[in-house]
């Protein structure tokens, strides 16, 4: 098992990562003095799948649970699920020192987290991310929100979690698409801030991807690594954590387009999305033509999108996906900020972006 700091003060966690974590649950949670009892959130699908291994594990340490069980979907970050997920915990007389569980990928992580984080102003929760990409993204560095009509995660929180327990036991379960929409983010920390990682994921993610555990455990780490640092110098993203944002102005936007629907699932628009921040950045000068050329060849080899007419259905035209973009978190005084690069591994962010550029790969993407 690796184990991983996350240092933020007070608030700082672990994140621990390894095989057969759902299963030791209860031991490896024994240190938040529980008393007696915990609060599960979770989809209907993963339910099916870890919900019994993961009362093992806690009746082994002599931990209740009560859970709630989702519909599984993007479209579960909403006003409705959120009133009930909250609903419910106040049913179960959830106090400020209980602790919540979130148990699923990401969209379960973002909503058990708020729901933690507004719940009597606050009560402590730990992640139990199912998925790939809530191993590596959405599970660490405390962001908690859900979705709007205006756009996604508009409406939510800054609440860290108590600890953080990846088993990479569960990545088994997940469907190819699953997977490979899980890697889009790997493959994002590499191209925002360590080249010689992506270099490991051009030779290593294919192995990965064919069920290598180690390689998986070694992956997962080296992106909490990256996420827990960049958290720890900036946990509210005033600066520098908005480099983690790579490829999501484009990825929100055609999520919206999309309608928050198995049409795009989140990371294979952080796919899509780091082409495109890489093609204009190239086009703008900022890197040399050989960059996007790489990310797309990697997505290719990996079986991933990385045009906007890999999606299916129609999507709205240039002019409409800009204006989207303008719905994004990372808009500053009515200033859009792109995520670009200088290369692989050399992500900034910038204001400074042509939008005409933009519409113009958008156009030749479709």
């Amino acid at each position: 098992m690796e184990k991983l700091r996350v240092e933020l003060g007070e608030r700082s966690y672990d994140i621990l990562i390894g095989e057969g974590l759902l299963g030791q649950a209860g031991q490896l949670m024994s240190n938040l003095a529980i008393r007696g009892r915990v609060a599960v959130l979770t989809d209907e699908n993963v339910a099916t799948l870890h919900l019994e291994t993961l009362r093992h594990g806690l009746s082994a340490a002599g931990i209740e649970m009560v859970s709630l069980a989702l519909p599984a979907g993007e479209a579960t970050k909403s006003w409705p699920h959120f009133s009930r997920a909250v609903d419910w915990l106040l049913e179960q007389r959830v106090e400020r020192g209980d602790v919540v569980v979130a148990l699923g990928g990401g969209v379960i992580g973002d909503l058990a987290g708020f729901a933690a984080a507004v719940l009597r102003r606050g009560v402590r929760y730990v992640q139990i991310p199912t998925s790939l990409l809530a191993q590596v993204d959405s599970s660490v560095g405390g962001k908690t929100a859900i979705n709007s009509a205006h756009g996604k995660n508009l409406i939510g929180a800054f609440h860290q979690p108590a600890l953080v327990l990846a088993d990479v036991t569960a990545l088994g379960t997940l469907s190819d698409r699953d997977f490979l929409a899980g890697y889009g983010e790997v493959m994002k920390y590499g191209l925002l801030g360590d080249a010689s990682f992506f270099d490991w994921l051009e030779s290593n993610a294919p192995d990965m991807a064919a069920g290598d555990v180690a390689k998986c455990i070694y992956a997962v780490k080296r992106s909490c690594e990256m996420k827990a640092a960049i958290v720890a110098r900036d946990e509210t993203e005033q600066g520098e954590r908005a480099l983690l944002n790579l490829g999501h102005t484009f990825c929100h936007a055609l999520e919206n387009a999309t309608g928050y629907s198995d049409r795009l699932l989140h990371g294979e628009g952080v796919a899509v999305g780091c082409a495109l921040a890489f093609e204009v950045s190239a086009r703008m000068g900022l890197c040399s033509q050989e960059d996007p050329s790489r990310v797309r060849a990697h997505l290719a080899q990996m079986g991933l999108k990385r045009d906007l007419r890999d999606i299916a259905g129609d999507l709205p035209g240039p002019d409409k996906l800009v204006e989207l973009m303008g719905q994004d978190k990372k808009v500053v005084a009515g200033t859009l900020n792109f995520i670009m690069a200088r290369g692989i591994g050399e992500a900034f962010v910038t204001s400074d972006v042509d939008l005409q550029v933009v519409r113009d790969v958008l156009a030749d993407s479709a």
